[in-house]
């Protein structure tokens, strides 16, 4: 009903990946003609740059009409954050979290500990424990495959992340934010998640494993209600 009744209207999509992660884990996202994606990108922090500030920069990238933001895993914190500074028609979130409380415990206590700082980054040069940590556990074999994925390694940026993520202080989850979930997601765990639409089977990597579902759902998702 909603795509007859909208099918005219054209949606500004904006893709955020995730940590470290480039827009080539959109690729098997393909959308009716009327929702046009754009991709954004990670770019270095400055030094000492805080979240607003570096959300402010990112800003710049976005324009048009009708503009609907997606983000994966940091990637929905960060648009969520655009939300904040920009009028936008709707916030979607992959494998993210709407709060800090949504965040694993063990990412809640190394906020009150500092211990995240103490971090050893030398798994960026191990590839195997960077794809663990971005994507959670994947099956051997299947490795190799998201290398083309993990593109911007860099380890200030990655140290940054870490920080962001974990001191991150949204405590009440924004209005209209749909979020979307896997069912086996370690990354996020499901069991710290509330209101979400929770995909079976989905795991942290499921914007690549589970395209044909957002193919098929993001774009009702993104017409219902969308004139509130």
């Amino acid at each position: 009903m909603y795509i007859i009744k909208n099918q005219l209207d054209t949606y500004n999509v904006f893709l955020m990946p995730g940590m470290a992660a480039n827009s080539k884990i959109f690729e098997f996202i393909k959308l009716p003609k009327n929702f046009k994606l754009h991709y954004l990108e990670w770019f270095q922090p400055k030094k000492y740059e805080d979240l607003n500030s570096y959300v402010r920069r990112i800003s710049n990238e976005i324009n048009g009409k009708n503009i609907v933001l997606v983000g994966v895993s940091f990637g929905g914190i960060i648009v969520q954050e655009l939300s904040k500074i920009m009028i936008i028609k709707k916030v979607i979130i992959i494998s993210s979290v709407k709060s800090r409380y949504e965040l694993p415990l063990m990412m809640q206590l190394s906020k009150k500990t500092k211990a995240y700082k103490f971090l050893p980054l030398n798994w960026i040069d191990d590839f195997e424990s960077l794809v663990t940590f971005v994507f959670g556990p994947v099956i051997k074999k299947r490795i190799s495959l998201y290398r083309k994925y993990l593109s911007f390694r860099d380890e200030n940026y990655l140290k940054w992340a870490i920080h962001q993520i974990v001191n991150w202080e949204q405590e009440i989850p924004l209005k209209n934010t749909i979020h979307i979930h896997g069912s086996h997601d370690l990354v996020f765990p499901s069991i710290y998640i509330k209101n979400a639409i929770f995909v079976k089977g989905g795991n942290h990597a499921m914007i690549l494993r589970k395209a044909n579902w957002f193919n098929e759902n993001l774009p009702k998702l993104i017409i219902d209600d969308s004139d509130d």
